[in-house]
């Protein structure tokens, strides 16, 4: 067994001297930033990759998110789900926005389309559902919903880059979706994120919204940010892209083996990509019910002793953050408060041994009660 540490994810990255040459123009030309060649490159590899017309990069995911409320000219109540990561919500009440929490589904952990009727008055816009853990959310009944109400979906499609339903990638549902490109994703820019949307008309308006509202050379006609992709992470994104299929292939080898040691033991439950989904492999979840007879805590402290460092992710629930507490109450999205206080996301990466796996699983079922 290795003796260094293993943590939940490992960034991927290409060769060096391909990411070298990669960069290499830029000493001449220059243009690191502002929408330089590298980034109108990333942007038509992206867009053959997933399969879409219209694509925006940023500098992150959050920004992306925010800068396409913005750019719908959303107000309002938005229904979304209290089971993500920050980010979500911040992005919503950062804007403006009211976000009012539906439930989510037991078996995926995405939005509760069977939920979301219920929530909506003369004040709703929109609609913000999360894939989680690269699961895809209901988004036919979802966008059934939105079409007989008037209102948008907006996906937070973070954890599903490169799934696909079929032949459909998981860029094409909804109005928009948002992509991050973090480094802990499986497709990463380093820093980076992207909006892949419907209405071409929104390509100049995001594009303004991330550039301070600057619309020409002496007009700025929105209060925007700076939410523009830089040079370098475009040509980390470039030199990725070339990789990930390799990558997510060896994803899929590390997550069967979880499954063949989990899968099946009492008071586990495993979490596998649903038939005609093609997966992306992004993160293990684990949840730990009380038939197992170790908490969740239990065996992330295990784990720990051992070097291994998984995550409690999602946890605590969005509704039950500082900056949140006392507006919304977590009691009224049951599901969603069971599973944060069990789930545990185990290491997943490309490049983990295999015999890690093995070792982890060893703790992990050591502790089982049963």
């Amino acid at each position: 067994m290795s003796n260094s540490p293993i943590l939940v994810t490992r960034s991927s990255m290409p060769p060096l001297e391909e990411f070298v040459r990669e960069i290499e123009p830029l000493w001449e030309s220059h243009w690191l930033t502002n929408m330089g060649e590298k980034h109108h490159q990333l942007e038509r590899s992206l867009k053959e990759y997933l399969g879409v017309e219209n694509i925006a990069l940023f500098t992150n995911g959050h920004s992306a998110l925010e800068c396409v409320f913005e750019a719908m000219g959303l107000h309002g109540k938005v229904i979304t789900t209290p089971y993500t990561f920050a980010s979500t919500t911040h992005a919503i009440v950062r804007k403006g926005l009211t976000p009012v929490f539906a439930d989510i589904r037991p078996d995926d952990y995405t939005l509760d389309p069977g939920l979301i009727e219920d929530l909506i008055d003369e004040d709703t816009c929109a609609i913000v559902p999360v894939h989680v853990y690269g699961n895809l959310c209901d988004v036919d009944a979802i966008q059934d919903i939105a079409d007989r109400h008037g209102l948008k979906v907006i996906y937070d499609a973070a954890h599903a880059f490169g799934v696909r339903r079929g032949d459909v990638s998981s860029a094409s549902f909804g109005d928009a979706s948002m992509f991050s490109f973090h480094a802990t994703k499986v497709f990463n820019t380093i820093e980076g994120g992207a909006v892949c949307f419907r209405d071409p008309g929104l390509r100049d308006l995001l594009n303004q919204w991330k550039n301070f509202g600057i619309t020409g050379p002496e007009d700025v006609e929105y209060v925007g940010g700076n939410a523009k992709m830089n040079e370098f992470c475009a040509a980390m994104g470039i030199c990725n892209l070339r990789h990930l299929d390799d990558e997510i292939a060896k994803r899929r080898v590390v997550a069967e083996r979880y499954w063949e040691h989990l899968d099946g033991v009492a008071g586990i439950r495993v979490c596998r990509p649903k038939e005609g989904t093609t997966s992306n492999y992004a993160y293990l979840p684990v949840v730990f019910e009380d038939e197992f007879g170790s908490t969740r805590d239990d065996v992330y402290m295990a784990l720990k002793r051992e070097g291994v460092f998984s995550r409690k992710y999602f946890y605590p629930l969005i509704t039950d953050f500082a900056c949140y507490r006392g507006r919304f109450d977590s009691s009224s999205t049951p599901v969603a408060a069971h599973v944060a206080d069990r789930v545990l996301t185990l290491p997943m990466y490309a490049d983990l041994p295999l015999d890690e796996v093995d070792h982890i699983c060893r703790v992990t079922l050591g502790l089982s009660k049963r």
